[in-house]
Order: C-alpha cells, then sequence, then structure tokens
C-alpha cells in the first residue's frame, strides 16, 4: 500500500498547498507565507470572520462572518431611513421605544467591538508569525492593531453616543406633560431662563419668550415678553385668575413678588406660599413641572391670547455650556457691551466693575461671551437685552444642524441635560424634529412686546397685543380683487 505524499488530497493526489495555500501554507517558503500574512490581516480588515473561514475555525469565521454582514445590513437600513424614512429612524431613536432601541444598538456596538478583537488576535495566530520575515513579523501586527483600534474606537464611540442619547432623552423627557394635539394650528411653548445671581432674595424668570411652530409648515414665530410687563392678566380658570382678577399686582411682601411684572409671579404663586403652590397647581410636579411655571404660563396665555401647553426652563448658569458644545455661535453686536456687573453696581462707572468688553462687529463667540451678550443690562436697557436673547435664541439654532450635532452629540446631551428642563412629552419628540428641520429652512419671526412696537411699558394694552399676535399668527388672506365685469 502505497502512502499519500505530504499534504496531498484524499482524492487525485494534488497537493493542497496549490489549492488552499490559506489554510494549509508551505510554511517553509517565507515569501509565500508573508504574502498569506497579508491576505489574512486585509481579509481580516475588511470582512471580519472571513480569514478564519479561509483559514482557521470556520465556525467562529460563519459567526464573525454573519455578525458583519448583519452590521452591514443594519447600517445600509440605517442610511436609507436617513435618506428617505427620517420620521421612521427619528421615532425609534427618540419615539416611545427608543430606551430599547439604543440599549440594543449599545450592545450590539460593544458586542461587535469584542468580537472584532478576537477575530484579530485569531488572525494574528493563524498568520504564524515565527514562519513569516522579520519586517513582516513587525509590520502585520502593527497594521492589525491600527485597524483594530480605529474600528473599535469607532464602536466604542458609537455605544457612548445611545448611551448619552438614551441618558439625555430619559433625563429631559422623562415624565412630561399629556400629550396634546396643536391650538390653532400651533405648538406654543413657553421659554423661560432663570438667572440666580448674588444678590438675589430667590431665583426669578429673566428671560421670558413664546416660541409657536406652526404644527404644519414648521415656521417659527419668537415673542418676547418683557420680564418687567405689569399686571399681566391670567388665562381663564387659572388658579391665579381667582387670587388676580384684575391682573397681576405683585405681593404684599417685598421677597415675595412685591413689583407687579412677569417676573415676580413664580413667587407669588410658589416661592411666598406655605404649600410652595400644590394648592394652587397640585399635577405640577407629576407632569415635571412646578407651580411657578405653571402660573406664568398662564399669565402668559392671558397676555398673548394663545394656548401654552408646555414649557422648557434654561438655567442661565449653565447656558455657557450649551454654546460651548455648539462649537460657539456667530453674532453681530451692534454696540460695545460690558461683560461682568450685578445688580450692585447700578450707578457705579462701568469701568469699576467690567471684567472685559464685547466688540462692536461680526463675532464668533464661545459660551462665557454669548452669555454675557444675553445678560449684560447695565449700560443699556431691558429692550436692547431682549432682543440680544432673542438674537442669540436664532443663533443657537442655527447651530443645530445635523452635521454639528453628530459631530459633537455627547457634549451637547450632557450641556443639555445639565441646562434644560422641560414638560414636553417624549412621544411628541419625533413630531417636533420633522417641525425643527422644517424650520431651519425659513426665517424665524420675531415679535418684542416692547415700546418701539406700540406696547406702553407701564400700562399695556392687553386687548391689542392678543390682536397683534393674532395678526402675526394668522395674518388675513388675500381675496382676489374684481374688476365687475
Amino acid at each position: 500500500m502505497t502512502l499519500a505524499a505530504p499534504h496531498a488530497s484524499a482524492r487525485g493526489g494534488r497537493p493542497l498547498i496549490e489549492t488552499r495555500p490559506l489554510r494549509y501554507p508551505d510554511t517553509a517558503d517565507e515569501a509565500t507565507m508573508a504574502r498569506r500574512g497579508w491576505w489574512l490581516v486585509v481579509l481580516n480588515a475588511l470582512i471580519p470572520g472571513s480569514a478564519q473561514v479561509l483559514a482557521g475555525n470556520r465556525r467562529l469565521g460563519r459567526f464573525g462572518l454573519g455578525a458583519t454582514l448583519s452590521g452591514w445590513l443594519l447600517v445600509l437600513i440605517g442610511a436609507g431611513l436617513a435618506l428617505f424614512g427620517r420620521g421612521a429612524l427619528v421615532w425609534l431613536v427618540v419615539g416611545p421605544l427608543s430606551w430599547f432601541v439604543l440599549t440594543l444598538v449599545q450592545v450590539l456596538l460593544i458586542g461587535y467591538a469584542i468580537l472584532w478583537v478576537v477575530l484579530t488576535i485569531d488572525a494574528l495566530r493563524l498568520v504564524r508569525l515565527i514562519r513569516v520575515p522579520t519586517v513582516s513579523r513587525w509590520a502585520l501586527p502593527v497594521a492589525s492593531v491600527l485597524v483594530l483600534s480605529l474600528a473599535a474606537s469607532g464602536a466604542v464611540y458609537g455605544s457612548t453616543v445611545a448611551a448619552s442619547s438614551r441618558g439625555a432623552i430619559g433625563s429631559i423627557f422623562g415624565g412630561g406633560g399629556p400629550s396634546l394635539p396643536p391650538s390653532d394650528g400651533y405648538y406654543n411653548i413657553l421659554l423661560l431662563g432663570a438667572d440666580s445671581g448674588d444678590g438675589r432674595d430667590s431665583m426669578r424668570f429673566d428671560s421670558i419668550s413664546v416660541v409657536s411652530v406652526n404644527a404644519e409648515s414648521g415656521a417659527v414665530t419668537i415673542t418676547g415678553i418683557p420680564r418687567e410687563l405689569p399686571n399681566a392678566p391670567f388665562s381663564e380658570g387659572s388658579p391665579m385668575q381667582e387670587l388676580y382678577p384684575n391682573g397681576f399686582e405683585g405681593h404684599s411682601s417685598r421677597t415675595c413678588g412685591w413689583n407687579p411684572w412677569m417676573n415676580h409671579i413664580r413667587n407669588a404663586a410658589e416661592v411666598c406660599r406655605e404649600d410652595h403652590g400644590t394648592g394652587l397647581y397640585p399635577d405640577a410636579a407629576k407632569h415635571d413641572s412646578a407651580p411657578g411655571i405653571e402660573a406664568t404660563k398662564d399669565a402668559a396665555e392671558g397676555a398673548l391670547g394663545i394656548e401654552i401647553p408646555y414649557y422648557v426652563f434654561v438655567d442661565m448658569d449653565a447656558f455657557a455650556e450649551l454654546i460651548d458644545a455648539l462649537g460657539g455661535v456667530d453674532i453681530e453686536v451692534t454696540e460695545r457691551l460690558p461683560k461682568g456687573g450685578g445688580p450692585g453696581d447700578t450707578g457705579r462707572p462701568v469701568e469699576e466693575w467690567a471684567t472685559g468688553w464685547i466688540e462692536p462687529g461680526m463675532q464668533h463667540m464661545d459660551g462665557d461671551t454669548a452669555q454675557w451678550y444675553a445678560r449684560s443690562r447695565y449700560t443699556t436697557s431691558d429692550w436692547d437685552r431682549m432682543k440680544r436673547q432673542r438674537q442669540l435664541q436664532v443663533a443657537i439654532l442655527d447651530q443645530f444642524t445635523p452635521e454639528n450635532v453628530v459631530a459633537r452629540f455627547n457634549e451637547i446631551a450632557a450641556a443639555g441635560t445639565a441646562l434644560v428642563e422641560t414638560d414636553l412629552p417624549q412621544d411628541k419628540l419625533p413630531e417636533f424634529f420633522g417641525l425643527v428641520m422644517k424650520a431651519k429652512e425659513q426665517k424665524v419671526a420675531q415679535i418684542e412686546l416692547t415700546p418701539e412696537s406700540g406696547v406702553d411699558e407701564h400700562e399695556p394694552d392687553y386687548a391689542r397685543i392678543r390682536d397683534m399676535i393674532q395678526q402675526t399668527l394668522h395674518p388675513p388672506t388675500q381675496t382676489p380683487a374684481t374688476d365687475g365685469s
């Protein structure tokens, strides 16, 4: 009986090293082993799992190859949804199933990164480094580690984005109020900015505006409400209307909102009541709100004549973080403004307390500069400050491009979690996201309730204000003229 030649096939006697050199190489030929090694490394980099199918453990290879092809399929599906089904993709990422979807994405990415590490180590084992020339013996592991580092870091970054998204969505939109349809064709959201600096007896809303988003076109109108707007009427049926039937009159205690201004309503409704306002608004906490916020909502509704079901609260002390996370904002400054200062500096020469200056001209502002741009008022008026705040809101909206959000997502999510509180329900997020994308293609309309727009700062005509809002949100349609023929 004749024995088959070494490496001979059971059928026909052809040497296996000729037909399958990746699996059965001629280990004595260093040049062949080097070429084989580079093929295995490249295959492992391009199609993880293929090196094992061709030259190693086929079961491990098939598992790795299946995971790779499944990953490519999911990426293609995601890209297809981003291009042709953005609404469905947004619903998956921020909708009611977002926690499950984002957790699954995080687990799959981490699992695939670990699998790729295993496949890379196994591919280097299959290379048989001791049998390749010296140069390749060092170059092959280095190339494999570099490719693995890039791929694994991408997967790990993707998993952190998924985790950040889940955490931010859960933190900001964990509860929320009831999901309501648009009112008269608009979603109206009260936007509040609070500044609790030194010398303040309590936190008051120093920036108050209402963002009205057209539920069809996405057109945005921002109405700026002066913080010192007096005697605001409350909406019909409001608990505060029973206390102040003739409009907000302030409070008897100086520390409890003694002025009849909009920014003192929170104190009168919440801070200065023994029950902290829970008797007035018992469901506020359940809906991620507070009595002071609900009372301010009711005052804004009464003043503007529109329904305002939702609010967004911005902590001005953390405002700079969001600006920095977005990479700064571009603002055209029209007058020189000082940084620094506080209520105790009123009347003192600005040179004594200014810590810096914001110069006129087009400027790219970081968070600290933008914060002072929005706050500065001791050398100008509150009306000027309102205009700057609205200008800054529009500039921030311009920075929320898909490219910028993707590139800086973790930073934006972290800043948003520390910065924002809201009662917007999570199931509204997909719809709002679509409206935001439409809004970015249009110019933002602005209304300022200031003397320049005909609003008396001491005795505002609220009937005229309500008519102004209606004319802006629902302009009269032009009827074609008839020639009488």
